[in-house]
């Protein structure tokens, strides 16, 4: 057990992994996961997989003491093991992260760095704001990404550059009360309707993006697109802060961890 506080400050990160039928990616996502320093515990929410998902999470539960694991009787979409699994978290910082390795875990401690600072309330890793590593994929999801931004933008008035984005990072306080409504893949816009609305500072972080293709697994299709575009309005204008959030959260932004505190390392004190 750690034994000083700045240790246990440190332990402050819950990581949510939705899981529908990742069989081949999990073993490899956890592991990448574990090794995060700012780890508090991985809530692994397996929506009703029919393939070896099960067997591969009940191994990682031998493995790794950090996880924990719900599972659906259902399969109920997306949105809905996420709001299982937010439910299950009590890190200061809750993040979550894709099963499938088109995100890499190895970029959370800078995606979740503007929130340890005492900087933001919520961050977005961004497949746009500054290009990295990128696989070059649909040019009809890029275009249908960008009207989707530009219309959630022009409501909620907030210059974000992908709100469909997987990493989404958020004061433990703010996702634990949100009342999460809608279903399948609409969190991504309902969460930046609601964020908006109580007045977080939003922070959005450049990161890699290895996406995959439909015949590698991909899920989303034309359908959840078409949804997006209804739920931004009935989000943005018919949906009241009072109705977004159980309690509403204070936003009162503070360091996670000392000032002389990096990755991890206390550094010596200026004379």
């Amino acid at each position: 057990m750690p034994n000083d506080s700045g240790e246990k400050r440190r332990n402050s990160l819950s990581v949510v992994i939705p899981v529908y039928n990742e069989a081949d990616t999990l073993m490899e996502v956890v592991r990448k996961v574990v090794a995060l320093p700012e780890l508090l515990e991985v809530v692994i929410v397996d929506d009703c997989s029919t393939d070896d998902t099960p067997n591969v999470i009940q191994q990682l539960v031998g493995m790794f003491p950090q996880v924990r694991t719900e599972r659906h009787t259902k399969n109920s979409g997306k949105t809905a093991a996420l709001k299982t699994g937010f439910g299950l978290t009590c890190g200061e910082i809750v993040i979550v992260q894709d099963a499938d390795l088109e995100y890499s875990p190895t970029e959370i401690p800078e995606i979740i760095r503007p929130i340890i600072d005492g900087d933001a309330d919520v961050v977005y890793g961004s497949r746009f704001l500054v290009r990295r590593a990128t696989r070059v994929l649909y040019f009809y999801h890029y275009l249908a990404n960008k009207l989707l931004t530009f219309l959630s933008n022009a409501l909620t008035n907030l210059n974000m550059t992908d709100i469909e984005t997987g990493y989404k990072a958020f004061r433990g306080e703010i996702i634990r009360n949100m009342i999460i409504v809608s279903s399948g893949f609409g969190f991504e816009v309902e969460v930046t309707a609601k964020v908006a609305k109580l007045g977080c500072a939003v922070y959005e972080v450049p990161i890699s993006y290895y996406g995959r293709t439909y015949e590698e697994g991909k899920k989303i299709g034309y359908l959840d697109g078409l949804m997006a575009f209804w739920l931004i309005f009935r989000f943005n204008l018919f949906c009241s802060l009072r109705s977004s959030f159980r309690e509403i959260p204070q936003l009162h932004r503070r360091p996670l961890r000392n000032p002389e505190q990096v990755s991890g390392v206390t550094l010596p004190p200026v004379v």
